[in-house]
């Protein structure tokens, strides 16, 4: 049995997320969520969201026990690019590439 939360079209790059998604996985819920509100970096906050929010599905829509649950899986696929347009020197224009994440995260019970 598992439950699972998705974070989609969150504003921040794949990479950085992924960053803070391996400091989680395999972790207990408690401990993975002590990690996330002591990091110190910008995907720790919707991280910290979709853990939480993972946790309830598990105890309120499949019946686990919420001090049992670890993170069995957590992933970051990339989702659409946001392009946009800095000026430059001699009315040149700069791609800038604003990219964004769909992260998922399921978490399972201890045996």
């Amino acid at each position: 049995m598992e439950a699972r939360a998705y974070l989609k079209y969150a504003r921040i790059a794949p990479r950085k997320v992924q960053i803070v998604l391996d400091l989680i996985r395999n972790k207990p819920v408690d401990i993975a969520m002590a990690i996330l509100k002591h990091t110190p970096k910008a995907a720790c906050e919707p991280l910290e969201k979709l853990l939480k929010s993972a946790a309830a599905n598990a105890e309120n829509n499949h019946n686990m026990d919420k001090n049992n649950l670890y993170v069995a899986e957590c992933f970051v696929c990339p989702g659409p690019i946001l392009k946009r347009i800095r000026p430059r020197a001699q009315g040149r224009a700069f791609r800038v590439l604003k990219r964004t994440s769909h992260v998922t995260m399921v978490l399972k019970e201890k045996e």
